[in-house]
């Protein structure tokens, strides 16, 4: 019914390796020679190829006392690069948005990016939670900052490439209370959503989050992605 059976192999049988030259002793061609490069996962960024000073320029000085004036806590982190061309040359490990708010867990990114988020946890995010809650905000939860990688579904790089976003996935309360970015949530926290997230369309230039897609619906992802005249995608 199935056909004769097949013969067992000798149990001396031994493996024939495979030649790794033609019969004339030159090497067969690798992959690489036969089909070219492989092509690059992402395409790079006009930022991929900015110089890269051996000192800190004076705007990322400056901007590092404004961090501490602000009562931000961040310590000094090791540049990131990756041959794609994502490129963060004076990264920051931010700890702390304020004295009185947290992140977590800690953030690699840009010192812009940082400072934007800083200014928005105290002047839009905290008056909020305390409006909406009565409660004081002392945790904002993030989801992703630096991370090498393109944008969802293009091979264009995105902003975390650059440590130029911050997507954050839910905000803790004094008393406990957590709110998360979500579809749905009820209602109280949906009015308290939706004025953290009208507010971010300035001071951040992307703003993304849930109806925005299906890889943003649980997280508000905010960027401070360069365009041109100063313009916003808010979605």
């Amino acid at each position: 019914m199935f056909g004769p059976p097949m013969p067992e192999e000798p149990a001396n049988a031994k493996a024939v390796p495979i030649p790794p030259s033609r019969p004339d002793g030159t090497e067969a061609p690798s992959d690489r020679e036969i089909f070219g490069p492989p092509a690059p996962r992402m395409l790079p960024d006009k930022r991929s190829s900015a110089p890269r000073p051996a000192t800190m320029p004076l705007e990322e000085a400056a901007c590092r006392t404004r961090l501490k004036v602000l009562g931000v806590e961040f310590e000094e982190f090791a540049p990131q690069s990756d041959v794609e061309g994502c490129a963060l040359p004076f990264a920051l490990k931010l700890q702390r948005l304020s004295r009185q708010i947290d992140i977590e867990p800690d953030a690699i990114i840009n010192c812009a990016t940082a400072e934007a988020s800083a200014r928005f946890a105290a002047n839009i995010i905290a008056p909020a939670a305390k409006a909406e809650f009565g409660d004081e905000l002392t945790v904002v939860g993030q989801a992703s900052a630096y991370v090498c990688r393109p944008r969802n579904g293009t091979r264009k790089l995105s902003e975390h490439a650059f440590g130029n976003a911050l997507d954050i996935a839910r905000f803790t309360l004094a008393k406990g209370t957590a709110v998360d970015v979500e579809p749905a949530p009820p209602e109280k926290n949906a009015k308290f959503l939706g004025v953290v997230r009208k507010a971010a369309c300035g001071p951040f230039k992307t703003v993304l989050g849930p109806g925005s897609d299906a890889d943003h619906a649980q997280h508000f992802h905010f960027d401070l992605a360069p365009r041109r005249n100063g313009g916003t995608f808010c979605q």
